[in-house]
């Protein structure tokens, strides 16, 4: 009697547990910069104890792929892996400044806890938006998160637009508003420090035709927070 009692007692708690993580959610993502884009987003709840990127952490190859080159296969495989649940490029495409995307996600019956969202910055080498790795609300309302830009650390700032974007391939993929210079002779060197790190910002130069950088320090600068996510329960 008291090992059935002890097993109807565990599945209760079990039962409570799931009700407790259960989660029916919109996930809107916002891009608040003037003058970039971002490449496809990748939105996951996933278990708790995981993670997409640790800053102050190297990243790994397939945060590097998506950082440089906005490939998130890599990362999706990943989370399939961990059995999360997973809502890739939700914007249909890129996502042009000032304009919004959403996904709607169901966490009933999983252990997916935690919300992670990444999208690489347009143009950059290497820098991507990242929400890491915080707890889904579970009570119903809305809740706002302001995420910052981070440096991958893995490909320097050169600032020059040369149809790069592979692993190891340096320069920048494009530009898809087209407001790019060309003639740059390089504005950076690899970082210090090669871990992931906030993004310092793009420095640019107002020179179209030459200069340090192919960037234009009037439309491509930034200020962090890059993106807004807000998380509606219902």
């Amino acid at each position: 009697m008291k090992t059935i009692l002890k097993v109807a007692l565990l599945v209760t708690s079990l039962s409570a547990m799931s009700i407790t993580n259960a989660a029916d959610f919109n996930v809107k993502i916002t891009n608040l910069t003037n003058g970039i884009w971002y490449t496809p987003f990748l939105v996951a709840a996933h278990p708790d104890g995981t993670s997409l990127f640790e800053a102050g952490q190297p990243a790994s190859a397939n945060l590097q792929a998506m950082a440089e080159g906005g490939d998130i296969s890599g990362l999706v495989a990943d989370l399939q892996g961990l059995g999360a649940t997973i809502a890739e490029n939700p914007a249909n495409g890129m996502l042009p400044p000032a304009m919004s995307a959403d996904v709607d996600l169901n966490t009933d019956g999983t252990t997916n806890v935690l919300l992670s969202i990444v999208a690489m910055l347009l143009p950059t080498n290497d820098a991507f938006a990242g929400l890491n790795s915080v707890n889904i609300p579970t009570e119903p309302g809305t809740y706002v998160f302001d995420v910052p830009a981070y440096d991958a650390g893995t490909e320097a700032n050169d600032e020059l637009v040369t149809g790069g974007g592979a692993p190891g391939a340096a320069g920048i993929p494009g530009d898809p508003g087209g407001l790019t210079g060309t003639g740059g002779t390089g504005a950076a060197a690899a970082d210090a420090n090669m871990n992931v790190h906030i993004h310092r910002n793009t420095l640019g130069d107002t020179d179209a035709n030459a200069g340090i950088s192919d960037l234009d320090s009037t439309v491509h600068r930034w200020l962090n927070p890059v993106v807004r996510v807000v998380v509606t329960v219902r």
